[in-house]
């Protein structure tokens, strides 16, 4: 059975999976490799190699298991039929995988992420962008088996079917709405927690193990310079990179749990809760015991292993003006009457001077800038998009 075997971590794994109900397969493949770094060259070297470890002969191997497959997922039941799917050989699978993290410290030309760095209000965000060939498998593995696990009714950022709109509209006409964030959504998903995603699925340990990999990465030291302390800890760590394809369906799935909890306290308390991305949303009526809610919230948000960013945490009674994901809800959810005022003042600009001549910020395709913002104003009210769209048509959008 070793003989055979790929020698590598992963490949004695699959090799000694069968031995899991009796043993700690991780400490034995590292006994297997510190003392023999390399394959055995035949059968007598394997064979003095198992008997340096009598722990191993004592068990015949149970007859496998069949894996209890969930949801609509094409079976892989090793990572030969996974690199098989992705078309990739299974050192390649290895590679891309980098359960190692040999590709950290490497140059970037092996390294598997383009990063930069966005500026934000509260700080920067680190985006990690994967080359074509692993964002290819990244799209492959979003299709064929993220997007056949369902979310939780309560998520609506990355679902299809659901926006911020449907995110917000249920908060319409509250008396009360709370707003809270999680701090950090991606980069706190580590490897284990979506490894375990993908075992949830059916597939065996050392397959679930080489899916996270891919789906997830370790910041090389060089690319953390300028963060604060604690967040360049926490990119070091294998995570979900905020720029793959894949990480915002895995954030969706490991925050399940989180989901059902806070939904199961919202409709115990009389109250509607939502969630797109890392915004929470509470809303109820009046009497809510707003203190009591954020301490309960809290609580569970770091039960999940996750953590609430109490600096943005909102609480805008009906008086004042309640926003969510940039739409106000006080009565129909709609993006706020300035924005609308301004675009459209823009478009009537555009229609005179030229569209050129309106570009201040030097977009590089104005045009189809300007229809995304109508887009996602429109998203909500149709008469507005419908009166942007009748403006757009006048500009000339070569001027």
């Amino acid at each position: 059975m070793l003989v055979d075997a790929r020698w590598t971590r992963s490949g004695l794994e699959e090799a000694l999976e069968s031995f899991s109900h009796r043993h700690d397969v991780d400490a034995l493949v590292t006994r297997l490799l510190d003392l023999m770094p390399s394959a055995p060259l035949d059968v007598e070297s394997g064979l003095s190699l198992l008997r340096g470890m009598p722990v191993l002969p004592m068990y015949l191997p149970p007859r496998p298991k069949p894996p209890s497959w969930h949801f609509d997922v094409p079976r892989y039941s090793s990572n030969i039929d996974l690199a098989r799917s992705l078309d990739v050989t299974p050192w390649e699978l290895e590679w891309f995988a980098d359960l190692g993290g040999w590709l950290r410290t490497k140059p970037y030309p092996l390294q598997h992420y383009r990063t930069r760095t966005i500026d934000k209000r509260d700080g920067h965000r680190l985006l990690e962008v994967p080359k074509p060939r692993l964002r290819e498998m990244q799209r492959r593995l979003l299709t064929r088996i993220l997007d056949r696990i369902p979310p939780h009714d309560a998520a609506h950022g990355f679902v299809r079917g659901r926006s911020a709109v449907t995110f917000a509209r249920p908060h319409e006409y509250a008396d009360v709405v709370i707003r809270m964030d999680l701090a950090d959504f991606f980069t706190s998903i580590r490897r284990p927690r979506v490894a375990a995603i993908f075992a949830s699925a059916g597939y065996p340990r050392t397959v679930a193990r080489t899916l996270a990999g891919i789906c997830t990465t370790e910041t090389p030291a060089e690319r953390l310079s300028g963060l604060p302390h604690d967040r360049a800890v926490a990119l070091r760590a294998p995570h979900l990179p905020q720029g793959a394809p894949t990480s915002p369906a895995l954030a969706n799935l490991v925050a399940r749990r989180l989901d059902r909890r806070l939904a199961g306290f919202a409709r115990k308390n009389g109250l509607t809760y939502t969630r797109y991305a890392d915004d929470l949303a509470f809303s109820g009526s009046a009497d809510v015991r707003v203190d009591k809610l954020i301490t309960v919230v809290t609580t569970i948000v770091r039960a999940e292993g996750f953590s609430v960013n109490v600096r943005k945490t909102r609480i805008r009674r009906a008086h004042r003006r309640q926003v969510l994901a940039g739409l106000v809800v006080n009565e129909s959810a709609a993006v706020p009457r300035a924005r609308y005022d301004a675009l459209r003042a823009l478009l009537h600009n555009c229609s005179i001077t030229g569209a050129s001549e309106q570009n201040r910020d030097g977009l590089p395709d104005f045009r189809s800038h300007v229809y995304g913002v109508i887009a996602w104003i429109g998203e909500s009210n149709e008469v507005r998009r419908a009166v942007l769209h009748d403006l757009a048509a006048r500009v000339d959008w070569d001027s």
